[in-house]
C-alpha cells in the first residue's frame, strides 16, 4: 500500500482569508488594476473554436481502433476538454459577456459544455461561487476533500488511486458536503447537454461518445493538465492556501495557473491576470509558486506530507473565536509581505 501519510487533520486556521484583505489593499495602492476588469473580448470566439475543433474529430475518428480513441482522447481530446472545463470556469465569472449579460454568459456556458459529454457548467458556477467565498470553509467550500477521502486515501498507492479518480471526487463532492437545490438553468444544460449526446450517438456512433468521456475522464485524472488542480490549495508550504504556477500550460489552460491572482481579482480574465502580476509584482513574487505541474503530481503521491489532509481549513467566523495558541498556527499567512521568497520544495527543472 505503500507510506502513510504523516498528517492526521487538516490545517485548522481561524482568520479570514487572506485574498479579501490583499485586494483591499492592492487597490488602494493601484488603482489602475480597476482597469483590467470586464470579459475578454477574444474569449468567446477561442472557445467556439475549441468546440468546433472535437466536433470535427468526432467525424475523423470515428472509424479509429479502441486503442487509438483512448491514445487521442488523453493526449489531445481530452486536453481540450479540460480547456473547455476550465473556459467553463472563466465563464462562471462571466468573462464571456460581462456581469451585465448573466443569460448570455450561462447559455454561452451551455454551448463550451458540449465536446465534455456530461451537464456541468451551470452547476459548477453555483458552487464555484461558494469556493470564492468561503475559501476552505469547512461546511460551505466544495473544493476541499472530506474527512473520509482524507482517511481512505493516506498512503502512496491510496494517493495514486485518489488522483486517478479525481473527476468523480471532483465532480460528485458538491452533492455530498453542500447539496444546493437544482435551479431551471441546470435543467435545461441537461436538456441540451443529453441531446447533444444523443446527436453525437446518432450521427458518429457510440464509441464517439466515448471518446468525449474518455477523453474528460483521463485529462482529469492522472494527467499533467489536471495537476492545477492539486497546484491550486494543497499545502505544500505551511501556512499558504494558494498557490500560482506560471509555466506554459497556462496557454492551454486560460492561465488558470494565476492562482492568487484570480482568487485576489476574480473580475479579471485569465489573459489579463499577467498584467496584474506586473502592476503589483511584490505581492506575488515573494510566495510559494510552483514550476511544474506534472512534479507537483509526483510530490503529492510519494511525499507522505502531502495528501488530502494538507489543505488549510477554517470554521465559519461566526463560530468561537479560538485560543492564541491556535492564532499561531496561521501567523506564517501573515508574514509573506516581508519575508523573503519561500520556494515549496524543490520541484522538476521542466516547467510543464
Amino acid at each position: 500500500m505503500g507510506q502513510r501519510v504523516s498528517r492526521t487533520d487538516f490545517e485548522w486556521v481561524y482568520d479570514d482569508q487572506p485574498h479579501t484583505r490583499r485586494r483591499e489593499e492592492m487597490v488602494k495602492k493601484y488603482p489602475q488594476i480597476k482597469k483590467l476588469f470586464g470579459p475578454d473580448p477574444r474569449f468567446k470566439y477561442i472557445v467556439s473554436a475549441m468546440v468546433l475543433t472535437q466536433i470535427v474529430s468526432l467525424y475523423v475518428m470515428q472509424n479509429q481502433s479502441w486503442s487509438m480513441i483512448v491514445l487521442v482522447a488523453y493526449c489531445f481530446g481530452g486536453v481540450i476538454n479540460h480547456s473547455l472545463m476550465l473556459a467553463n470556469h472563466e465563464i462562471s465569472h462571466n468573462m464571456a459577456f460581462g456581469y451585465g449579460k448573466p443569460l448570455a454568459n450561462r447559455y454561452f456556458g451551455m454551448w463550451c459544455n458540449l465536446p465534455i459529454g456530461v451537464p456541468m457548467s451551470v452547476s459548477f458556477k453555483k458552487y464555484h461561487n461558494l469556493h470564492h467565498r468561503h475559501l476552505a470553509d469547512d461546511d460551505l467550500d466544495p473544493d476541499v476533500p472530506t474527512l473520509l477521502e482524507a482517511k481512505l486515501f493516506c498512503t502512496t498507492f491510496g494517493k495514486f488511486i485518489w488522483v486517478c479518480l479525481q473527476p468523480f471526487f471532483y465532480g460528485l463532492r458538491p452533492l455530498f458536503v453542500n447539496p444546493l437545490p437544482m435551479t431551471r438553468l441546470e435543467i435545461i444544460n441537461t436538456i441540451v447537454q443529453l441531446t447533444f449526446d444523443a446527436l453525437v450517438v446518432i450521427c458518429f456512433g457510440w464509441r464517439m461518445l466515448a471518446y468525449l468521456l474518455i477523453g474528460s475522464v483521463l485529462a482529469m485524472g492522472l494527467h499533467p493538465v489536471a495537476g492545477h488542480f492539486i497546484a491550486e490549495h494543497y499545502m505544500f508550504a505551511k501556512g499558504f492556501e494558494t498557490y500560482s504556477y506560471y509555466g506554459p500550460l497556462n496557454w492551454i489552460t486560460f492561465n488558470v495557473g494565476y492562482h492568487n491572482e484570480h482568487h485576489d481579482f476574480p473580475a479579471i480574465p485569465g489573459r489579463l491576470l499577467p498584467e496584474l502580476r506586473k502592476i503589483a509584482p511584490e505581492y506575488y513574487e515573494t510566495m510559494p509558486q510552483h514550476t511544474s505541474w506534472v512534479r507537483v503530481l509526483y510530490d503529492f503521491i510519494t511525499d507522505p506530507a502531502v495528501g488530502p489532509y494538507a489543505r488549510i481549513k477554517r470554521k465559519s467566523l461566526e463560530k468561537p473565536k479560538p485560543s492564541p495558541a491556535a492564532n499561531s498556527i496561521v501567523s506564517s499567512n501573515e508574514s509573506w509581505k516581508s519575508s523573503p521568497a519561500v520556494e515549496p520544495k524543490k520541484r522538476f527543472s521542466s516547467t510543464a
